[in-house]
């Protein structure tokens, strides 16, 4: 299935400095690295997202264009393009700062839709992240709506007050991804399954926790099940968690499990079905951790791996 998908939230560009101190640019932001992934999956991707009409506003655009995805028009503005500066140790991981640009822009949207995803800074950061929150309350019902909250401490406040807007996503989702740090940090001190359950009651038909090298588990009207991670030589994990979140929506699409028609066998999700689909996502996530930068696979790259 091709499905048709709108993502909702930040575009910006990743400043990246490794441990040696050799320094790049590539194009990021959470709800772009997960457009950008389903359009390599051969998805059909609008991005409502905004960026300025600088040098690397022109770089985002170029990407975007290139992994097959459409801007939503406004997107384009005559602020600066917002910028991530990635610092990474020397086991590839990345702490950010960010100089950060979000509103959401007045959009005419697509009248029909499979799947409506967002999250991280898009979904935390006000004005956007109210309108974020109302357009996804909206599509419940008329599409499957997808939420990531990809914790940045930095935009949200305490735990306690960060937790409260989480929930109110969670409960406008129907597929809610978080990875292991995401919940400690929210929930600190809480089994992060325990909370995946607990949010899963809340509304979604399907609730991921995603746990680095040791594989992800998946909680569903089924039951809870978890897979490992592929054996991987990680080069970094930039992008790997919206790789693995693109995965997923594409592997529910060969499901045929994204929709407003799918909606009744979503929650009705067996577990021989959702196996398949969290391997699928755990396999995107490890060929972007095998190169640089967020690059997620191919359909082609995925389906041979």
């Amino acid at each position: 299935m091709r499905a048709r998908a709108l993502v909702v939230g930040e575009s910006l560009v990743d400043v990246v400095r490794t441990a040696d101190g050799a320094e790049s640019e590539h194009p990021g932001g959470s709800p772009l690295n997960v457009a950008y992934g389903l359009g390599r999956l051969e998805h059909a991707v609008s991005l409502l997202t905004r960026l300025g009409g600088d040098a690397h506003g022109r770089l985002l655009r170029e990407h975007l264009s290139a992994g097959g995805v459409s801007l939503v028009p406004g997107a384009v503005d005559h602020l600066p393009t917002s910028v991530a500066r990635a610092q990474l140790d020397a086991e590839g991981r990345a702490a950010y700062e960010f100089d950060l640009e979000w509103v959401l822009p007045a959009a005419q949207l697509p009248a029909e839709l499979d799947v409506v995803h967002t999250g991280s800074i898009g979904a935390a950061v006000d004005p956007g992240a109210g309108a974020a929150l109302e357009l996804l309350r909206s599509w419940r019902g008329r599409a499957t709506t997808s939420y990531d909250p990809n914790v940045r401490p930095a935009f949200l406040g305490s735990p306690e007050e960060a937790l409260r807007r989480v929930e109110s996503f969670v409960e406008a989702a129907d597929v809610v991804k978080a990875s292991d740090e995401d919940v400690a940090w929210l929930c600190p001190g809480e089994d992060v399954v325990e909370v995946a359950r607990r949010w899963q009651r809340r509304g979604p038909a399907l609730v991921i926790v995603t746990r680095g090298g040791e594989g992800a588990v998946g909680v569903a009207g089924a039951g809870t099940l978890r897979v490992p991670a592929p054996p991987t030589r990680v080069v970094d994990t930039v992008g790997a968690g919206d790789a693995f979140t693109s995965g997923l929506l594409h592997a529910l699409a060969e499901h045929d499990l994204l929709g407003p028609a799918a909606a009744r066998r979503l929650r009705a999700l067996r577990l021989d079905a959702l196996e398949d689909v969290l391997r699928t996502a755990t396999r995107a996530a490890s060929i972007t951790c095998s190169r640089a930068g967020a690059n997620p696979p191919t359909r082609g790259e995925l389906a041979a791996s």
